[in-house]
């Protein structure tokens, strides 16, 4: 499996919001605990609808919750 390039600090913002748990996530969200467990593991990437759903539940930004990490990019502005 390869490495997925969306980090995201969906962990820390659980804790910063009383220490929601997983569960109350997903279901406020609309997924499943299970969703919530891969997306904050970096095993699965959000579509762009549950990043932004996400990101309204903590009333912040996409930016500020999940963050593309893809190193081939970088080689590719180097190459220019």
């Amino acid at each position: 499996m390869s490495h997925c390039p969306i980090a995201n600090s969906i962990r820390k913002f659980r804790f910063n919001a009383g220490e929601m748990t997983q569960d109350e996530l997903a279901k406020r969200v609309g997924v499943t605990r299970q969703t919530i467990i891969a997306i904050e593991s970096a095993k699965y990437s959000p579509s762009l609808e549950l990043a932004f759903r996400i990101a309204r539940v903590f009333n912040t930004t996409v930016e500020e919750v999940f963050t593309f990490e893809d190193t081939n990019l970088a080689n590719v502005k180097e190459e220019k």
